[in-house]
């Protein structure tokens, strides 16, 4: 299966360049989730804080480091194998504060199925 993979700039209003390749297309996520994907943040990129309604996020730490910022605006350092939630109704953003990518695994699941 060839996977999709999208650049992005200034994600969230926030700074640098983003990839984004998708895991799984929309039949495979079966209306439950709305995102599985590999997420790069080039060094010094940013992922600007956001609100999930309806909905959490997962991040999986694969390689490099950098700082998760939680609804609190509290900045945690991550490392590969770190893991972060997000509930519904909190909100995240991430910096790529290292010199090296950030690469990890980004999974968003609804509260309920989708129809």
């Amino acid at each position: 299966m060839m996977r999709k993979i999208v650049k992005k700039e200034n994600v969230f209003g926030g700074e640098g360049v983003i990839l984004f390749e998708y895991l799984l297309d929309d039949e495979q996520l079966n209306n439950m989730c709305r995102l599985y994907a590999k997420i790069t943040l080039m060094p010094g990129s940013t992922l600007g804080f956001h609100e999930h309604q309806g909905e959490s996020e997962t991040y999986y730490i694969l390689s490099g480091n950098g700082t998760y910022i939680n609804t609190k605006k509290e900045e945690t350092e991550i490392f590969p194998g770190d893991v972060t939630f997000t509930a519904s109704g909190e909100g995240h953003g991430l910096k790529n504060t290292g010199e090296e990518k950030l690469v990890l695994i980004a999974l968003i699941i609804y509260d309920e199925k989708r129809v």
